[in-house]
């Protein structure tokens, strides 16, 4: 079965940019879908980006204009570019992979927007 880790997590001030990435343990290129979701402070997780295995790309609103989901067949790995953020966007961001062969959750990375 794939599994997912997920890095580049931190603590970034308002305005400032983050890039998570997501590795799998296996092939990416016949992926269903990938994603990234997160869950904030005494919220429910909620979906925030997902990419298709020919690339297609939807957003939650809220993100709109400010987040870049992407991946890289060659490395196995998803990216989540996130530029202009907010305190709002302080969550543990997951990475979920609909592979052909089973589902996966990564174990989450944790992102506080704070001044």
């Amino acid at each position: 079965q794939v599994q997912l880790v997920e890095s580049g997590g931190g603590l970034v001030q308002p305005g400032g940019s983050l890039r998570l990435s997501c590795a799998a343990s296996g092939s990416i290129f016949s992926i269903n879908v990938m994603a990234w979701y997160r869950q904030g402070p005494g919220k429910q997780r909620e979906l925030v980006a997902t990419i298709t295995r020919d690339g297609r790309r939807n957003y939650v609103d809220s993100v709109k204009g400010r987040f870049t989901i992407s991946k890289d067949n060659a490395k196995n790995t998803v990216y989540l570019q996130m530029n202009s953020l907010k305190p709002e966007d302080t969550a543990v961001y997951y990475c979920y992979g609909d592979f052909p062969i089973n589902r996966a959750w990564g174990q989450g990375t944790q992102v506080t927007v704070s001044s």
